[in-house]
This record gives C-alpha cells, sequence and structure tokens, in this order.
C-alpha cells in the first residue's frame, strides 16, 4: 500500500508537518531536496585587504584568506560592497543586533528590532522539524529575534545543546513531559475563550492589541501541539562522543569548532534546517601561537602592523575553522547532491572595519544553497544595494515565495541558482 504524505496530513485530523518517514520514501512520490540555512556573524568583522579579492568576477585572484578556501572555490561566492540600511559608524558593534533583521537605528534611543531572517523562514518551515531553529553563541548573545522585536536567548553550552539533539530522556521524563504539555494547551485554550469574550468591551486599539495576543496564542499552541508529536518521537542517534564544553573564553576556535561540529549534526539528522551561530570575540588573548592580545583589541588596530600580523593569524584560524565545516557538509551525499549544495551557508559581519567602525562594504561569503558560485560578486560601496536583497535570496531559495524582507524588495543582482 502506498503512503501519501497529504492523505496521512489529512487523516491526523490536525495541521502538522511530519518528520520524514522511510515509508515516504517507499511511495514513490517525487520529493524535492532539503533546502536549508546556516547564518554566521563574526561580530569584529574580518581586515578587509586580506578577506576581499583586489578583482572582481569569476577570474579574481584568492586573496589571503580566501586562499585558505581554494579546494572550494567552487562552492562559494564572496560579495563585496554591500551595507544595512540606516548602519551607523557610532553604533557599529549595537549592529549585531540588525544584522539578521535590517532594522535601522541599532542602539540608539528607542530603537525596536524586528524580526531576523532566520525566525522569518522559521514561520513557513520550522514546523517540518524537531526544532524550528537553533541559535548558537560562543560569548552569550544570539542573531535571532521574534516578529514582536525581543531576542531569543542563545545556546552557549554545546554539552546541552547535544543533550536536546540526540539524548533520550527516560520513559518518566517524557511522560511528564507530556502531560505538562496537555495542562499548557488547556490553559492556552481557557485564556483564548476568556479573551475572545472580552472584544466586544473594547475601543479599536485594544482590540489590535487583543488580535496580536490572541495570534501569539494560536502560535504557542501550535508549536506546543508539534512538541507533543516529537515529544513522543525517538531522538535520531549519532555515533559521535557528547561535546565537553570550553570554560575558557578566549578559545574563539575551540568555541567555534564546537559550534560548527554541532551545526554539521543538526543538519545531518533533520533536526533543525535554520541556525544561527554568533562567533566570539574575546577582549583576552587567545590561546594561538603568536597572539599576545585580545581579538577586540587587535581588531582596532589603528594600522599598527604588530597588531595586523597578530589579527591575521586569528582570522585565518577562523576561515579554517569555516574551511573545515563547509568540507564537512560536502562530505555528505544526499540523494543525488550532498549536503552543502542544499544548504546555504552565509558568512558575514556587522562591521566592515572594526578599527574605523565602518558599516560598509561588509564582509560577506555565501556558500552552498544551490547557487552558482565561483566568483567575487563586487558592489560600489558608495552605492550599495542593502545586505537584506541576499536575504530574500536566501528566503526564495527556502521554498518561501517572497520578494521583500526589512527595507529589501528584491534579490541580489548577479547572484543565480542552478534551478
Amino acid at each position: 500500500m502506498k503512503l501519501h504524505r497529504r492523505r496521512l496530513l489529512k487523516a491526523a485530523g490536525v495541521s502538522l508537518v511530519l518528520p520524514s518517514l522511510d515509508a515516504f520514501s517507499l511511495s514513490g512520490e517525487q520529493t524535492s531536496p532539503r533546502r536549508r540555512l546556516v547564518c554566521i556573524c563574526a561580530p569584529l568583522g574580518f581586515h578587509v585587504p586580506n578577506f576581499f579579492p583586489e578583482s572582481a568576477g569569476i577570474d579574481y585572484k584568492p586573496s589571503a584568506y580566501l586562499e585558505l578556501l581554494q579546494e572550494l572555490r567552487n562552492d562559494f561566492t564572496v560579495i563585496s560592497g554591500l551595507a544595512h540600511t540606516g548602519g551607523s559608524p557610532g553604533f557599529a558593534h549595537q549592529a549585531t543586533a540588525s544584522f539578521l533583521t535590517g532594522a535601522p537605528g541599532a542602539g540608539r534611543p528607542g530603537f525596536r528590532n524586528s524580526i531576523s531572517l532566520d525566525q522569518y523562514a522559521a514561520m513557513f518551515i520550522g514546523g517540518q522539524t524537531r526544532f524550528p531553529s537553533l541559535i548558537l553563541s560562543g560569548e552569550g548573545l544570539g542573531l535571532s529575534w521574534t516578529g514582536t522585536g525581543a531576542q531569543i536567548p542563545a545556546d552557549n553550552s554545546p554539552s546541552r545543546v547535544f543533550a536536546r539533539l540526540f539524548l533520550d530522556g527516560n520513559t518518566a521524563d517524557v511522560q511528564s513531559q507530556v502531560k505538562r504539555l496537555g495542562e499548557g494547551l488547556s490553559i492556552l485554550d481557557s485564556l483564548g475563550e476568556q479573551a475572545r469574550s472580552l472584544r466586544s468591551e473594547l475601543g479599536s486599539d485594544d482590540v489590535n492589541k487583543l488580535d496580536e495576543y490572541l495570534t501569539s496564542v494560536r502560535d504557542l499552541e501550535k508549536r506546543m501541539a508539534s512538541e507533543e508529536v516529537w515529544c513522543k518521537t525517538p531522538k535520531p542517534k549519532v555515533d559521535v562522543a557528547p561535546p565537553t564544553d570550553i570554560a575558557n573564553a578566549s578559545d574563539l576556535i575551540g568555541r567555534a569548532r564546537l559550534m560548527f561540529d554541532l551545526t554539521h549534526l543538526a543538519l545531518q539528522t533533520d533536526s533543525t534546517r535554520l541556525v544561527t551561530i554568533m562567533l566570539a570575540g574575546s577582549t583576552n588573548a587567545p590561546p594561538i601561537p603568536g597572539v599576545s592580545l585580545g581579538h577586540h583589541d587587535l581588531s582596532h588596530h589603528g594600522k599598527d602592523p604588530g597588531k595586523l600580523s597578530q589579527l591575521k593569524l586569528i582570522e585565518i584560524e577562523t576561515i579554517k575553522t569555516f574551511r573545515d565545516f563547509l568540507s564537512k557538509l560536502k562530505s555528505n551525499r544526499e540523494g543525488e547532491s550532498d549536503l552543502l549544495a542544499n544548504t546555504s551557508v552565509f558568512l558575514g559581519s556587522n562591521l566592515g572595519d572594526a578599527s574605523s567602525h565602518s558599516v560598509r562594504n561588509l564582509p560577506v561569503l555565501l556558500a552552498g544553497g544551490g547557487f552558482r558560485h565561483g566568483q567575487h560578486l563586487a558592489f560600489d560601496p558608495l552605492n550599495p544595494p542593502p545586505l537584506c536583497n541576499l536575504y530574500v535570496s536566501l528566503l526564495q531559495r527556502l521554498g518561501i515565495e517572497t520578494d521583500r524582507f526589512a527595507h529589501a524588495t528584491t534579490t541580489l543582482t548577479g547572484l543565480e541558482t542552478y534551478s
């Protein structure tokens, strides 16, 4: 008997996207590739002369950092000349808040953020996996924000993230969790009915606020119903030892490697399809030979040759770790393709030049995702397209039909896909 996904969804009686099951692949139905997105922010940027090539197009001579990625040259595009609309050098560091949202005015009084790229995508595809998104950080704050502009706490303990992804609780724990979810749904049902009964007594402004509240209640109900399904579904098993958290906050590279390894496992097991990673930028000297100053101090080098030399050592190790992550994704076969080809990996920063606090000419590298790569896509930094144009391209690649995100109304010119 053939099992059809639509038939099962209808029989379930609720609008839920079920996890991928072997039975579906036996039915003869053609399924499209699972599209994924990983967004990585280096909050102190990269030294531009070592990052960007001098020439544009497909025949560019690689920069010092891109030389480290030459084995993957046809799997990535380096993009120069982009900026966020409304960015300000006076609040360059605070602009990490708007890195994935594009909201102008980060750091200024009265600033209100908007939804981040990953959370916007999660509204459409987050229900397809156990975890709608994974929010990682090497030093505390993350990159993800809700539709109301509230920051979502980031996970900075790889051991806890690994446990959430792959370690099942005992039977009593699972039953207790299911019970709590059921009780939570009952409470929400009651709250929703009480709130709806108030509509006739409220003015128009209050009705709008109430509608926002009811929408959030409905969204929470859907998430809890989905969590109940996943709570009863065994977690995937991986033949990997649980990671050990790195206590040394200055070990930027070690922490980045753990986050990349977790991301690889999460994507490989289809535990999530949306990941954000905030890399660390410690004020203390990292354990890298030849480096005696903190990353933050070195990024504000003032063109001092000694600081630039040490900064290059840190950034080279960062790029190497990023390269190893891409290589792992590429080595995983997925149908007739590989995991990297089905995963858009976006590496960038809120800073074009940390030393001068410039927010122009942001360093951007896009790998995988089925885009046509192997080029340096160069724009005029004095007349830049918004970085959010790239975000529209990334959303469309996830199968989300939109031509808008934040202040962008189109895709990024020159960035094409294979299909």
